[in-house]
């Protein structure tokens, strides 16, 4: 007898198919079976009576439970695995409904005028009616500061949550700790450091945290670039003095450099650091340098005409501008404090658009008021929103300016948002639907391990 395609061995070979073999496959499956066990049980025994009578029965069955949501995906964002298997399928439309949290920074009347800000509380990422249809919960909130947040309290219960770095709900390991049924974290966006990574490897089995890579790049480098010339030019200052209505041109040249002829350096050559450093190249800079502990193919550095420094010390005593554009994690956690800015070429200028921890806010705001730094501009901080007290709001050099920071807005352009609003609800697709075939670059840690570099150069614990 051939054995159905519904049988417990059946499924969890369809499962172990999908990259979801040994224990974590039997944790699904018996996860699975025992949540739904009464219509599982009687679907097994409808599955084993048409196996027994002809194959013919068998696939009215499969066709019977194939009720996967049609999702249309951006042709940047492509499937890894081919249709789904009848189990699958089955599995799909008998598990239960589940509870997602989402936490987004509130948009107000500009949400309501523009309803491309997906990103807010208010139009949540246009994904509502689409998890309402298939029957899921959806919960937004703002709310994620402290013990009695609306986001402590909902996360108990929560099987995916939903936040996003400009506006991070910060998943520390105690409140992991308290969310019992989470499965599934997501960032709408690039960046998953405000997650307790480490935690999330111990917790429930192993927590999925997924990103939506490569949704908002160019919208960083861009602003990066922007910043650098913004900085150099010192533009901020002269616009400022516009607006109060003066006209000093002396005051507003005397701090004012062209970008031609100067070194600039990146932390890191990923995504962001390379599409930053070919955005320079036409400036005709002395030099373009990049430290990362992977090169570039030679051809690539050919094409861009950039060059790899060794250490990061080399890389900051070279340059007149640095930009920062690698992860935060344990080693760059307060990477840019007294003594790496002292080594840093005098009156330099540094960018960071990565993460506002990377850096020690007391230490550069000190360094830009002596001069040593010329400037510092960016749009990240710590923690977010930053406090009204923050120091680098109000930094400002020996000039009265230097300071070209904003809130946290280069990677969510309204382009950006319907990128990462795209890519969100392609991850939940994949996990409602019992696929699991998320995009492999999309996943920071899977199955209680790292499933990335960029985030993987850790201690083992």
């Amino acid at each position: 007898m051939v054995p159905s395609p519904f049988s417990p061995c059946a499924l969890s070979r369809s499962l172990a198919g999908r990259g979801l073999s040994g224990l974590g496959s039997r944790r699904l499956f018996s996860s699975a079976t025992s949540s739904l066990a009464p219509a599982l049980a009687s679907t097994l025994a409808r599955s084993r009576a048409s196996s027994r009578s002809s194959s013919t029965a068998n696939t009215a069955v499969a066709t019977t439970y194939t009720t996967t949501t049609a999702f249309s995906q951006p042709a940047w964002i492509r499937p890894t695995t081919g249709p789904l298997s009848p189990p699958v399928r089955m599995l799909t439309s008998l598990r239960e409904k589940v509870k997602v949290l989402l936490v987004l920074y509130d948009g107000g009347k500009h949400a309501q005028d523009v309803p491309e800000l997906l990103g807010t509380t208010e139009n949540e990422l246009g994904i509502r009616k689409w998890l309402e249809d298939q029957g899921h919960t959806l919960v937004t909130t703002s709310d994620k500061e402290g013990d009695g947040s609306v986001f402590d309290k909902e996360l108990v219960d929560a099987e995916i949550i939903i936040t996003t770095p400009f506006h991070p709900g910060y998943l520390t390991a105690e409140r992991l700790a308290k969310a019992k049924k989470l499965k599934l974290a997501v960032t709408a966006g690039i960046g998953s450091d405000h997650v307790d990574l480490n935690a999330a490897n111990k917790t429930n089995g192993g927590i999925t945290v997924a990103e939506v890579t490569g949704s908002n790049v160019v919208s960083v480098a861009e602003h990066v670039v922007m910043t650098i010339l913004l900085l150099v030019r010192n533009f901020v200052p002269a616009h400022e003095m516009i607006e109060r209505g003066d006209w000093n041109v002396a005051e507003a040249a005397k701090n004012e450099f062209d970008l031609e002829g100067k070194v600039v350096g990146t932390v890191a050559v990923g995504r962001i650091g390379e599409r930053v450093l070919r955005r320079l190249k036409p400036f005709d800079c002395k030099e373009l340098l990049y430290y990362d502990y992977q090169p570039l193919a030679p051809d690539v550095e050919k094409e861009i005409g950039c060059r790899r420094v060794d250490t990061l010390e080399e890389l900051v005593a070279q340059c007149d501008v640095v930009t920062i554009n690698c992860p935060l994690h344990e080693k760059t956690r307060g990477l840019f404090n007294k003594e790496l800015i002292s080594k840093m070429k005098p009156g330099s200028w540094l960018v960071n658009t990565a993460r506002g921890a990377i850096v020690v806010k007391e230490d550069v705001a000190a360094a830009l008021k002596t001069g040593h730094l010329r400037g510092y501009g960016g749009d990240v901080w710590f923690p977010q929103p930053a406090p009204k007290d923050h120091p680098l709001r109000y930094a400002k050099n020996p000039f009265g300016g230097g300071n070209a920071m904003v809130p946290h807005m280069s990677g969510t352009s309204l382009d950006a948002q319907k990128r990462y609003a795209d890519g969100t609800k392609a991850i939940l697709d994949s996990y409602l639907s019992g696929r699991f075939d998320y995009r492999p670059q999309d996943l920071i840690v899977t199955g209680g391990d790292y499933a990335t570099k960029a985030y993987g150069q850790r201690e083992k614990k």
